[in-house]
């Protein structure tokens, strides 16, 4: 079975989730850096490929709510070509448009307090993420 890896890259967090089934996305961690530091977030991704062995990498893609590529989206897209050629590992970039907003809505389903939604938001809309990338394939 493939292993997958799915991040939600922020300006100062990325959310990190797992799949070793392909079929579910469960939360591993958020990965905290210095405001727009992606070369830190880059140096931190590639530690956990080296202990974690995904096969496939999804990262999210901000895109904006007509569809288009913005500032953040070029970002994101800029970080995920450096990630494949520095991991060796294939990288798919899903459209991760209103994830935090579902995470977040979960979460305040769940009565989650706002301090534990702060810390876990940004490893639910990476799960989110891939979870949808992994409704899209083929079984």
């Amino acid at each position: 079975m493939k292993k997958y890896l799915g991040l939600d890259l922020g300006s100062v967090t990325c959310g990190v989730s797992w799949s070793d089934t392909g079929f579910i996305a469960g939360t591993v961690k958020t990965i905290r850096f210095q405001p727009d530091d992606y070369d830190s977030a880059l140096d931190q991704v590639l530690t956990l490929c080296r202990e974690m062995h995904p096969d496939q990498i999804v990262l999210g893609l901000p895109l904006l709510e007509n569809g288009d590529a913005a500032e953040r989206a070029q970002i994101c897209m800029e970080f995920g070509k450096q990630l494949e050629q520095e991991a060796g590992i294939p990288v798919f970039l899903q459209d991760e448009r209103n994830t935090t907003q579902e995470s977040e809505a979960i979460m305040l389903d769940l009565d989650i307090s706002r301090k534990h939604r702060k810390k876990k938001i940004d490893q639910l809309a990476a799960v989110a993420i891939l979870q949808r990338y992994l409704d899209t394939q083929v079984k």
